[in-house]
């Protein structure tokens, strides 16, 4: 009998029997745990970068309608107004001069983030990204659509602190994402969601 089991290669021993099987099927159930957790954590990238784009298209086209061309209101005394300002420049009004540029780059960094989002794993990492999708949409919707022309659009600010720059929801966004980026990777947090020791 043994013989016989030998030479038609059926295992005379349970545990021969379902050991390979057993190891498949926890492989099986790994891949398939982890691909709705990256699904999960994809839907929360987009859905931070949505309600960032839609606050900051929302606050512009508001200060475009209500307060373009009127005075600055202040908000805290003079030491904060929402004063409308026409930026053609990069964020917080650096670089005017190339309007161009900054619309190219941030095109690059939304198809960078979509890319690396089919990788995604983590969690802090698709907040972080997501601020700056929805960033970098905000401010690449006034490049393209906003005067003087396509692509060389002037971006809509009106934050206004004392003794800083204008700037709007679409650059905070930016800053926001790009500070808890430097703090995700000096923990050495990877966006696949593993840790890493320098």
């Amino acid at each position: 009998m043994a013989e016989a089991e030998r030479i038609i290669g059926t295992p005379d021993t349970p545990e021969a029997a379902g050991a390979e099987p057993e190891q498949s099927d926890e492989k099986a159930t790994d891949a398939g745990s982890e691909r709705p957790r990256g699904r999960r954590r994809i839907a929360v990238l987009f859905g931070v970068a949505a309600f960032a784009y839609v606050l900051d298209l929302v606050s512009k086209m508001i200060v475009v309608a209500k307060l373009e061309h009127h005075p600055p209101i202040e908000i805290i005394g003079d030491w904060l107004k929402f004063e409308a300002i026409r930026n053609a420049g990069a964020a917080f009004g650096f670089g005017e001069a190339f309007t161009v540029i900054f619309t190219v780059i941030a095109a690059a960094v939304i198809v960078v983030i979509a890319r690396l989002a089919r990788k995604l794993y983590s969690l802090p990492w698709a907040i972080a990204l997501g601020l700056l999708l929805g960033g970098a949409l905000g401010n690449l919707t006034d490049r393209i659509f906003r005067s003087p022309g396509v692509f060389e659009g002037a971006v809509v600010d009106f934050i206004a602190p004392k003794h800083f720059a204008v700037f709007n929801l679409a650059d905070s966004a930016i800053v926001c994402g790009g500070i808890l980026i430097v703090l995700l990777s000096f923990k050495g947090l990877d966006p696949d969601g593993t840790v890493h020791k320098d």
